[in-house]
């Protein structure tokens, strides 16, 4: 049997969390960050095991200050916090367990010293007790979402940048992605969101280059939500031509008009509830309490989405002025097949 990564709303063995370190890139939101990571993890917790990654034992100890008992703690070199994105992406066949590392190389290398980023995948794969693989592509997991079924999407402004994978051509980068992760298709998605694209004159240093987990889900074979916004909203020509592009892939695109967002230093954050995480049970939601009417709408909507599932709303603010929420810090370990 072909290896395949499980899609996310699988059983989970456990979640990966990062805790904070690098106060430089946080800044006045440093410890709001770490509050909200932990309170991330608390909830979490409840729905299944989750290992908090801390750089240091220092930084140990003030997670466990934050932290649940419930919650484990473990000590790593690292740079950052976004699991998500350097983190080990597991895949699975009918006996075992593996784990892709993919290159990362800090967002198109607009962060120094990410070094130990860099490694820390494999790290954690082997502290996992699973062999892992290396492959020459550079991937963030932000950037694609998989149905678990054959079929992955990803955004091609992201994975294709001139300062991600370079040296590879779409269709190599393509075929890679097919081996590493057990699909069948690849879905090019043009773009992300614009408040999420990298523009140095914008002073815009958190932008990924448009990871999906901003706009758009999986939650079924072949079926996805995705945002949906006005005709006066700059994403909407391109989140139009990508439901072209999917429902042209036989993906049925259930519409989420719900976006939130909130002014901070002078300037507007989107606050995206499509980056929530499926956990076992569980979807936890990231809510920006800008507008707790269109907070209840959106998690309503989740909801309809994922029955059986308790719905559970998280408040961040700090993590959607860095550019992610939920889903970026977070990782899933799928459940070890029994051989």
């Amino acid at each position: 049997m072909t290896f395949r990564m499980p899609a996310e709303w699988e059983a989970h063995e456990c979640t990966l969390i990062g805790f904070p370190c690098r106060a430089s890139s946080w800044g006045d939101t440093f410890e709001a960050g770490r509050r909200e990571f932990a309170a991330a993890a608390n909830t979490i917790c409840e729905f299944e095991p989750v290992t908090m990654v801390c750089a240091s034992i220092e930084d140990e100890a003030r997670a466990r200050n934050l932290l649940s008992e419930k919650v484990r703690t473990v000590v790593h070199p690292m740079d950052g916090s976004w699991l998500r994105d350097n983190g080990p992406i597991f895949v699975v066949d009918d006996k075992t367990r593996r784990a892709r590392h993919f290159r990362f190389n800090a967002w198109g290398e607009r962060h120094a010293s990410r070094d130990r980023d860099a490694r820390l995948g494999a790290t954690l794969a082997v502290d996992l007790g699973d062999a892992y693989d290396t492959l020459d592509v550079v991937l963030e997991g932000g950037a694609i979402s998989v149905d678990g079924s054959g079929t992955l999407a990803l955004t091609e402004g992201c994975v294709m940048h001139p300062n991600r994978n370079w040296h590879l051509s779409r269709d190599e980068v393509e075929a890679e992605l097919k081996w590493a992760l057990g699909v069948r298709e690849v879905i090019w998605l043009p773009q992300g969101l614009e408040e999420d694209l990298a523009r140095e004159e914008d002073r815009m240093h958190y932008g990924t280059d448009g990871h999906i987990d901003l706009f758009f889900d999986f939650i079924g074979e072949k079926r996805c939500l995705m945002l949906s916004v006005a005709e006066d909203n700059p994403n909407a020509r391109h989140l139009a031509g990508s439901r072209e592009i999917l429902q042209a892939n036989g993906v049925e695109v259930v519409g989420f008009p719900y976006l939130s967002g909130f002014e901070a230093d002078g300037r507007h954050y989107v606050a995206s509830y499509l980056n929530f995480y499926v956990c076992n049970g569980g979807v936890v939601v990231p809510v920006a309490d800008a507008d707790p009417d269109l907070d209840q709408e959106a998690l309503s909507a989740i909801a309809t989405c994922w029955p059986g599932r308790e719905v559970v709303a998280v408040r961040m603010r700090a993590g959607p002025m860095q550019g992610g929420a939920v889903h970026c810090l977070t990782q899933q370990v799928p459940v070890r097949p029994h051989s």
